[in-house]
């Protein structure tokens, strides 16, 4: 148990500070590992941006793998959410699977602000990358079955799902190597454009 006591007895003022700070420590830890790559990245370097002790840091995170871990769980729990929520607004796949693209784009471009933080799963405990990679392949399922509702409805030509879906998610990955959030592309613009071309990539153009 760190010095700060057991989080679960703790009042809902201090809950909500906790929950404060350590979503300060993970902001801290994108914006480093985006600058200077996770195995650049030391506790002394998040401790600094955060003006605080190292030994602070201890309270939230026993060490630099578990932030990576936390990094990683935030925001697999938050695309995995975008099925649920595209699935429930819209009744077309079309529809449904732009949502979960310019999300998908948010995601990475406002929350992990253009962090290359996914292709460090290497740096994970094998516990810990067994779980990411669960998450991940669940995600791409989800995708998947998107793509062939689709494809039985008429919607979309008859393109393989699992290539589809790693095509759309290697260019939405692929952004944290040129995104930076102080560029000229906005968010938003940014998710709009990725939808326009990756589901007009999949989409049946019928002749007249």
């Amino acid at each position: 148990m760190s010095a700060a006591g057991d989080p679960a007895l703790a009042s809902p003022r201090v809950r909500a500070r906790r929950r404060r700070r350590r979503g300060e420590i993970l902001a801290a830890a994108l914006r480093a590992f985006r600058d200077q790559g996770y195995h650049a990245t030391t506790l002394d370097d998040l401790a600094a941006q955060l003006d605080v002790r190292k030994a602070a840091l201890y309270h939230y995170f026993p060490d630099k793998e578990a932030i990576l871990y936390a990094c990683h769980r935030e925001s697999l729990l938050e695309v995995g959410r975008l099925i649920a929520e595209a699935r429930t607004r819209y009744d077309s796949a079309a529809e449904q699977l732009a949502h979960v693209i310019r999300e998908h784009v948010r995601v990475m471009t406002d929350t992990l602000q253009g962090s290359p933080f996914a292709f460090d799963v290497a740096a994970l405990s094998p516990a810990h990358q067994r779980r990411v990679i669960a998450a991940r392949d669940t995600y791409e399922r989800q995708l998947r079955e998107i793509i062939e509702a689709g494809v039985r409805r008429g919607e979309f030509a008859r393109v393989s799902p699992k290539i589809a879906v790693f095509a759309i998610l290697g260019a939405i990955n692929w952004i944290a190597r040129w995104y930076r959030p102080d560029g000229p592309v906005r968010g938003p613009e940014l998710g709009q454009q990725f939808a326009q071309h990756l589901v007009g990539g999949v989409t049946c153009h019928r002749r007249p």
